[in-house]
């Protein structure tokens, strides 16, 4: 996939988008969860029942949903992994939605979008499977827990950010880093935050133009984030402090200023 699709689906995907254009559909699920609980065959033979003929062309958004936990494809800034990286069995996809669901379609446990029935989903070493997890050889990371209290509980990230930095808004791009010292400050404040989910969030932003941010982790792995300073929230599913909003302010003034921007 390129990078100019990959940032399309990911903008999709933040904003809880179903867009249709004609015959063409990209869903991300995002607005549908559901209680069930478990990947057993039960679960798999109730999807027969869906329509077997979409009128619609549905793209999905790269997703797998385990133990209540809906994970997205880390598409960006990491490296194909090693055997020795995997950690144990935590489940198995039950059900591929590409060909098979429809529009309206309902993600429970054990579904995929493109993974094929029976891909195994394993820990990643070195970080919680709330958090992140490995199926045909991808890394799949945290887009929703409902079991998550605080973003510090949804993202495992304590002690592994080497450092934050301001990417562009328009193509993705990195413009600048944040300060060292205003990185670790950034990360203090953000794990505390309540986490409320993408849909309260979503209430306070959906007219408003966002800050992206990419969270390099020492790993050498990264991932995006975006957010809105008229809110003062992030798309991760948390409203910041005034300190947070102070601090990257700041430093988006700082960084695009020596950009020329």
């Amino acid at each position: 996939m390129k990078r100019t699709t990959v940032f399309l689906v990911f903008i999709l995907a933040i904003m809880g988008v179903v867009g249709c254009t004609k015959s063409v559909v990209i869903n991300d699920e995002s607005q549908k969860e559901s209680s069930t609980v478990g990947t057993g065959s039960d679960q798999a033979e109730e999807k027969v029942a869906e329509p077997a003929e979409c009128m619609a062309i549905i793209e999905w958004v790269d997703f797998l949903m385990n133990n209540d936990i809906k994970y997205y494809q880390n598409y960006e800034a990491t490296e194909a992994l090693e055997t020795k990286q995997l950690g144990g069995k935590v489940g198995e996809v039950a059900y591929k939605l590409d060909g098979n669901a429809c529009t309206g379609h309902v993600s429970i446990n054990g579904d995929a979008a493109y993974l094929p029935v029976g891909t195994p989903i394993y820990e990643l070493k070195g970080y919680k499977p709330e958090f992140r997890v490995v199926a045909d050889n991808k890394i799949y990371e945290v887009n929703h827990n409902p079991n998550a209290e605080t973003i510090g509980e949804l993202m495992d990230i304590e002690g592994r950010v080497l450092k934050i930095a301001l990417e562009s808004g328009y193509d993705g791009s990195h413009i600048g880093d944040f300060e060292e010292v205003v990185s670790a400050e950034f990360v203090r404040e953000l794990l505390p935050l309540k986490y409320v989910g993408f849909e309260k969030v979503y209430e306070k932003t959906k007219h408003e133009s966002g800050v992206f941010l990419r969270v390099y982790l020492q790993d050498g792995t990264s991932f995006r984030m975006v957010y809105y300073p008229q809110a003062n929230a992030f798309t991760a599913g948390a409203f910041g402090t005034e300190k947070l909003k102070e601090l990257i302010m700041e430093q988006r003034k700082r960084i695009k200023g020596a950009a020329g921007l």
